[in-house]
């Protein structure tokens, strides 16, 4: 089997459905892991029907049970695994003073303890084949003042580390390990965030997404799969030498 096994965690919406559908239509066969599953059933139709290869695994992050379970599933069914894109991950918009314990605990299982025991699971499969590994991180990690709060901030500087150290441990193995940093970006998320503020500050939806992209040089968003684009190159032959690299997908939104 020449087309590369991939799993794709946040599946099932936003900027995981993006990256499976563009790995997908390049020709991987695509595993896509999530709790929603009615989301995953729609994902799964959605690249079925241009012709992609999508399987619906149900795996929670935060649980190491499901994650070893679902790399065990993927190894059995497929006899290997190449490409692992740690991309699920939560977040609320809330100030600094009103952030509370459950928050930092919620958004830290999923954002950072998630991507390391995903990572580190994919790791041990790949160690004998090599591969490749694509954290989500986001400008929040290099103190971009508009993240939706701190604690998200702080998960995704955690995941841009953590990248880092994989990369110079995994190396020798023949796998690379990069993160993905993507700027303001056509979600669900982040059309509820315009709502939000626009709601609190009694503007129209339309002033609150003009101000934003105001602040981005190229004045615009990215789609969803123009951040898939990015995976799909990092996780390409072509990348090979590529690795502990933090790439930002933001329209000059956040200086080098």
């Amino acid at each position: 089997m020449s087309a590369k096994v991939s799993i794709v965690t946040g599946a099932a919406k936003g900027i995981g459905l993006g990256i499976a559908r563009v790995l997908a239509r390049r020709g991987d066969l695509v595993i896509g892991w999530d709790v929603d599953d009615d989301a995953l059933a729609k994902a799964s139709a959605d690249i079925s029907a241009s012709g992609g290869h999508f399987e619906s695994v149900v795996v929670d992050v935060t649980d190491l049970g499901h994650i070893d379970a679902g790399i065990a599933a993927a190894i059995a069914d497929h006899g290997r695994l190449d490409v692992m894109v740690n991309n699920a991950g939560v977040t609320r918009r809330a100030d600094l003073m009103d952030l509370t314990e459950a928050d930092w605990d919620r958004i830290m299982d999923v954002n950072a303890k998630g991507v390391f025991f995903c990572q580190q699971a994919a790791a041990r499969a790949m160690l004998e084949t090599g591969g490749a590994i694509v954290n989500n991180a986001s400008v929040a990690a290099r103190g971009y003042h508009n993240a939706s709060n701190a604690i998200y901030a702080a998960s995704k500087g955690a995941v841009v580390t953590m990248t880092k150290m994989a990369a110079h441990r995994l190396g020798p193995h023949g796998i690379t390990v990069n993160a993905i940093c993507p700027g303001i970006t056509e979600t669900e998320i982040y059309r509820n965030l315009v709502e939000r503020d626009a709601e609190a500050q009694g503007v129209p939806v339309a002033e609150i997404r003009e101000r934003t992209l105001q602040t981005v040089p190229t004045r615009r968003s990215n789609t969803i799969e123009e951040v898939g684009e990015m995976v799909a190159y990092l996780t390409s032959d072509a990348a090979r030498n590529v690795t502990g690299q933090a790439i930002h997908i933001d329209g000059g939104l956040m200086p080098n």
